[in-house]
């Protein structure tokens, strides 16, 4: 679950995206262009968007830059 606060100026909180963040949305459809077919969760992590979803028919975990949504990593789980 994604929770927004109002008020923040640039300050994102461990669960809570920035106000400057791409949309969790935008974020979505950012991975099914790059190869995810489902995504099971995403979340923002300390920073950045975390979250996890298949791709190859592969359960994977990844890390998005909560601004572009550009994959920073991802990994098998």
């Amino acid at each position: 679950m994604l929770v927004f606060s109002v008020g923040l100026q640039g300050v994102a909180l461990a669960g809570q995206p920035g106000p400057d963040w791409m949309p969790v949305e935008q974020v979505k459809q950012k991975l099914m262009l790059s190869g995810y077919t489902s995504i099971i969760k995403i979340e923002a992590e300390d920073g950045h968007w975390d979250g996890e979803g298949m791709k190859n028919g592969k359960a994977m975990q990844f890390d998005l830059d909560p601004k572009t949504g550009e994959i920073l990593g991802e990994v098998e789980r």
